[in-house]
Formats: C-alpha cells, structure tokens, sequence
C-alpha cells in the first residue's frame, strides 16, 4: 500500500472496504486497486477447498476503489466475467449488476520488469539475441504487443521444428569466456549452491560448471529451464511426465529446475530429482540474482505447465535471456507470445522437445519473434506516473 499525494495504491490482496471503514479520512482519497491476481480463477484441487472470502473480498474492494488496474486483458477479463457466477455461492440476496458497475472503473498496465545487463553472462551463440534486445532500447517507448485483448491477437499457427530450421545463423561478436569474465565467479556460486543442495543425491549429478564451459559447443544436449513456483498451480507433474517421456525415447538433454519452495513441496520434485540423475544441472531456488540470470543465459528452451498465470515474469525475463519459450495455448499467454511459441496439449510439448533434442545446435538459431521491451519498466514508467497523479479534490 502506498500513501501518497492524496492517492491511496493498495494491492489486491488488501481489504480494501475495511481499510475505508476503518480509516474514513483515507476513503476519501483516490484509490487505486493493482491486480496481480484474482482469486476468482484460482485453481483448487477440490472444489470445496476454495475460499468463498478472498475472491468476495477482491469484489467489494473493486466497489470502493475509483479505479482497479489489472496487470493483464487475461486477469481483467477472467475476474470480470467471473463474478455473476462466483456471487451465485451466496444463499441469498445477491446484488446484481456488479461488473457492469466494476468495469467502467477498469484498466491494464502490464506489470514493469527491471531486465537487468545480462551481456557478461551471454554465450557466444545467444550475440544476436543480445543485440537485438540492446537494439530496441531505443524504442522502449512502442505499445506492447498484446496492447489489445487477446481475441484481436494475430492468429497464426503453430511452427513446427522446420519454422526454426529456416532460420539463419546468427550473426557472431566478440565473446566473454568463460575464464575471463564475471561469468566465472558466478558459474563458481552457482556450482556450490547447487552441489550443497542435492549431495545426498549421490555421483550421478554431473557438474554445473564443467557442462557450461562448454556452453558454446553447438552439439552440447538441449538445456531445458523450470523457472517457476514448486506449487501444484505450475503443474510441475505434467513437466516431469514429459521429461520423463524424453528420457524413455533415449534423448539426451540438461534441465534446470529453479524457482522457490514452501512449506508443502509436491512429492513429484523429490521422485523426478531422483529419476532424471545426471541429466539435472540446477536444482533449487537460487539466493543469487546474478546467479539465476546465468543460469537463464545459459538454457536454450524455457517451459511452462502452468495452469494459473496472470503475467509471467519468470518467462519474459528467460526470454530476455535468450530462451526459446514452450507455453500453454491458454491463460495469459496467448496475450504475451506468438503462437508459434504455444502448445495445446502436453503431447504437443513433448513433440516439440522431441524435435529440439535431436537438433539442439538449429534452436539456438533461432530469434524470438516477440518483444520483450514493451514489459520493462523503461517502458511503463509514464503510464504508472499518469495513473498515480492526483486528481484535485475539493472536500479534502
């Protein structure tokens, strides 16, 4: 929650009916509601499980607030079309009308990232990625891509492997190695943390650091990421059952499984960890932001399983990073990236993957088709500036 210049920013998450019950003198200043996330949508293993007061509270809190910004078309529309049937829980005396009361107040403004310098950790083969990127600072100003709800997407299909196939190389520059840059520091952490967090796994865990001294040989296996949540949202069984799926066929690949844990881990970690072996090269959450962006520069594909997503900043920042992102065809995705980086079904992410591992060298060929410039905060800051300038008020 933010107090300033007669304006009152507050999360979602925040009762904001009680705030103004309890604190009349703050009613009275422009309030601003900031969705991350609804809990109108929110998936829960059993219908009986999801908690009737949170998503009731996010509704009253939109009635209070002069304006709600949603940090997606995806989020915004997902909730305001969700309340007539979420109020229909209540027994009895059911207001109507409520979203057409709350969506005049609505609006979206993508949630700025702070995309760090990541050129001391980019390998030689991601040089165009990293000038095209450096490239279009200049041009930070542009609309987003997905300025527009999601049914006024572009619609084109999916790409197979051959899509990739056609493109060029890249063109090459001067390479930070490994042993004489900043790199080498982070690649020394980043091993550490990893070895002390899964030795009980035994010898069969190959070493970070040795594997990505190679990170420029074109034939080295594919160097899959999961940077996401260990919760059961992500969906990380539909991720595993594919790698495992990888490893049935004989396919030789790298995973990086990243991302914080709670206090209740999905047994599947514990079992995959254990099943994949040497294939894994990171396990666990990375304290270290340098750290972390190494690992992002130096995966070649990104994946998600997630079945809740209202924004992603996780994908957009691998894909800043040079990654080659796999998403559902579903959620805030299509909104974010091309088609030709979605997929319908799990199959179809396994196919997919398929394809990569047995041509690694062509995906790193490739460059994204999207942007990613028009989500930083260079290019949000004026429209978050606009939104927080008050409006005069006489009765203050």
């Amino acid at each position: 929650m933010l107090l300033m210049k007669r304006i009152l920013f507050a999360s979602s998450v925040l009762n904001l009916t009680e705030l103004a019950a309890l604190r009349p003198d703050l009613g009275k200043l422009k309030k601003i509601l900031y969705f991350h996330e609804n809990q109108l949508v929110y998936p829960v293993k059993k219908c009986q499980e999801r908690d009737f007061q949170y998503g009731y509270n996010q509704i009253l809190s939109c009635l209070v607030a002069d304006v709600v910004v949603f940090n997606s078309f995806f989020n915004m529309e997902s909730f305001l079309t969700s309340i007539g049937k979420f109020m229909k829980l209540i027994p009895d005396h059911r207001p109507k009308d409520l979203e057409s009361i709350i969506r005049p107040k609505c609006q979206v403004i993508y949630f700025p990232i702070r995309f760090p310098d990541v050129s001391r950790f980019m390998p030689e083969h991601k040089a165009a990625h990293l000038q095209k990127m450096l490239s279009r600072r200049g041009h930070v100003g542009a609309a987003p891509p997905a300025a527009l709800p999601p049914q006024q997407q572009q619609g084109r299909s999916e790409h197979t492997l051959g899509a990739v196939e056609s493109e060029a190389a890249p063109r090459h520059a001067a390479r930070e190695h490994l042993g004489s840059s900043p790199m080498q520091a982070s690649c020394l952490k980043t091993c550490s943390a990893s070895d002390n967090s899964s030795s009980h796994h035994g010898d069969s865990k190959q070493n970070p650091c040795a594997i990505l001294s190679g990170v420029g040989d074109p034939q080295r296996p594919l160097h899959i990421v999961w940077p996401h949540r260990w919760e059961h949202d992500k969906d990380p069984e539909s991720f595993f059952k594919v790698l495992m799926h990888l490893k049935d066929l004989g396919l030789d690949f790298h995973v990086s499984v990243l991302g914080e844990t709670f206090t209740d881990v999905p047994d599947i970690f514990s079992e995959s960890r254990e099943a994949l072996g040497s294939s894994v090269l990171h396990w666990g959450y990375l304290p270290s932001r340098d750290d972390y962006f190494h690992v992002l520069c130096t995966a070649d594909v990104v994946i998600s399983t997630a079945k809740h997503e209202f924004f992603g900043v996780a994908m957009l920042e691998a894909v800043y990073c040079g990654c080659y992102p796999l998403c559902p065809k579903d959620l805030v995705y299509p909104e974010i990236f091309p088609a030709e980086y979605l997929y319908s079904t799990p199959e179809q992410l396994s196919k997919r993957l398929q394809n990569f591992c047995k041509r690694p060298d062509i995906i790193r060929k490739h460059l994204y088709k999207g942007e990613v410039t028009p989500f930083s905060w260079a290019s949000l800051h004026g429209k978050f500036r606009s939104l927080l300038t008050a409006e005069p008020r006489e009765d203050l």
